[in-house]
């Protein structure tokens, strides 16, 4: 393998063209080309980036040693399998796949063939989530808001398996408990599918996860809020910041400059502290990819591993498939 990685994206819509970007600024990562069946993006791609457009899928496997697609979901599996079964390590956009059981082959491909694949959850690289992570310990109750303005780019899924499962993906990865009852409800206004939905998730260890999502909204939301014992944690995915406000009991006279309040008589006061922890200007995607191609070089699991990616898309899909949906 030469030192730097050599890569292929398929697709060239709007997020395979920040890709493109991201992976050209990388010094760990060779952009050897790019395929996308519509000639006039690849023109577009060529003419911004000066990098090669190849006329088939098949050419830019010969090329390459690792495959980054970014393409819609429903072609997903084709190009993910055939890289596998090529030797080829893969990124995968979210959803993994289209269905569970094409995510489960997936699996098996790559543990055959002993590849690499991440999945482009690219909230766990947010860096207001990665600040608040070290905080989090044991949250009982998660309330998430992903809203969105309408965008007719992502109705090819419903919400769930659009915006919906960024957060399934965090919940899980912060509860690390199995999901035990699914309670959910949705609304189709301007698509087919549900374009609005809530989803209330049990967990074995007792934690209630209320998740929203919407993509007809009038303005953007990415906001989550985490309640665990004496303390409670506010992550705004969209603005970058986060905020951990914290309840200790106080011990002899409280401070006078402090929030306090008291519990009644003969339960003492709290106090409660507010803590805004540092949250450095990085780019999600760009730090998703990079990891990636650390991984492939030491042979450390992916930050987000097609495991992790098979359990998000398991439970979107229980989530619709409990769903009461409503047209409007």
């Amino acid at each position: 393998m030469s030192e730097r990685l050599r890569i292929g994206v398929f697709g060239a819509g709007h997020l395979g063209r920040i890709h493109i970007q991201q992976l050209l600024e990388l010094p760990s990562w060779e952009v050897v080309g790019f395929y996308d069946p519509h000639p006039e993006k690849c023109a577009a791609i060529t003419a911004e980036f000066g990098v090669n457009a190849c006329t088939e899928p098949g050419e830019l496997f010969a090329k390459v040693d690792v495959i980054d697609v970014v393409t819609p979901t429903i072609t997903h599996f084709a190009l993910a399998s055939s890289a596998l079964i090529k030797g080829k390590h893969v990124f995968i956009e979210k959803p993994l796949a289209q269905t569970v059981q094409e995510a489960e082959d997936l699996v098996a491909l790559a543990t055959k063939h002993d590849r690499m694949v991440q999945v482009g959850h690219v909230e766990r690289f947010n860096p207001a989530f990665r600040a608040a992570l070290p905080y989090f310990a044991d949250p009982m109750f998660i309330e998430t808001h992903r809203l969105a303005q309408f965008n007719p780019r992502g109705t090819d899924v419903s919400v769930v398996l659009d915006l919906m499962i960024h957060d399934i993906d965090i919940v899980q990865h912060v509860v690390k408990s199995p999901v035990v009852d699914i309670r959910a409800s949705g609304v189709a206004v301007v698509s087919d599918t549900p374009d609005i939905a809530n989803a209330r998730l049990a967990f074995a260890n007792g934690c209630v996860a209320n998740l929203t999502a919407s993509r007809i909204s009038l303005k953007n939301m990415r906001k989550s809020r985490f309640f665990q014992r004496d303390a409670y944690i506010a992550v705004d995915m969209l603005e970058k910041s986060a905020e951990i406000v914290r309840m200790r009991t106080v011990e002899g006279e409280p401070d006078p400059f402090a929030v306090t309040f008291d519990l009644g008589e003969g339960k003492g006061s709290r106090e409660i502290s507010f803590e805004k922890p540092e949250v450095p200007k990085t780019n999600a995607i760009r730090e998703e990819l990079a990891a990636f191609a650390q991984s492939i070089r030491t042979g450390a699991p992916p930050v987000v591993s097609i495991s992790d990616g098979t359990e998000a898309l398991r439970t979107a899909h229980a989530v619709l498939a409990g769903m009461s949906i409503q047209k409007a």
